[in-house]
């Protein structure tokens, strides 16, 4: 049987505290003021999507629901606009969890791009069909940005469980 490349190094199971902490340092990460930059990436979107890769039973629609409403009351956006992107693009990422551990990061990148792009566009739908201002040209980056920092993502959130659960001297791995 051939086996995906992600399968190649064993994880150790993801440890849910660290899954809930990483999704509140997103949170505060994505609340801290940083001007009307309409090219920023949505830090939280990326982790949202990426535990929905990796681990699709606990981080589900829901819990993007939930992230997405904090999001809208943080920014005073309609409420639902975000809570609608991040549960679509967490779906699209759940529905690609399996197809995306064939893939180098780099693939994975490209493979997850097209949904940081719904989420934006469905976002710009939603704020414009409310009277919204047009938030310029710049909006359009967002996701290739969001795409880039896919790789860094995925060695900062799964360097935790590919350590060895007994640290020994003598164990080759």
């Amino acid at each position: 049987m051939i086996m995906p490349r992600a399968a190649e190094k064993l994880l150790l199971p993801a440890n849910p505290w660290f899954i809930a902490l990483s999704l509140l340092v997103a949170l505060m990460l994505d609340m801290i003021p940083m001007g009307r930059l309409a090219a920023m990436p949505d830090v939280l979107a990326v982790v949202l999507a990426f535990w929905g890769v990796h681990q699709p039973r606990r981080v589900g629609v829901l819990w993007a629901f939930a992230f997405g409403l904090l999001i809208d009351v943080h920014d005073g956006a309609v409420l639902g606009q975000h809570a609608l992107a991040y549960s679509v693009l967490s779906f699209g990422a759940i529905t690609l969890h399996r197809r995306l551990a064939w893939f180098s990061l780099l693939g994975q990148a490209l493979q997850i791009l097209p949904l940081f792009v719904v989420a934006h566009v469905l976002t710009l739908i939603v704020r414009m069909a409310v009277g919204g201002m047009w938030p310029g040209w710049p909006v359009l980056l967002a996701p290739f940005f969001e795409a880039a920092l896919w790789p860094i993502a995925s060695a900062l959130l799964l360097a935790p469980q590919r350590r060895a659960p007994d640290r020994d001297a003598h164990r080759p791995l």
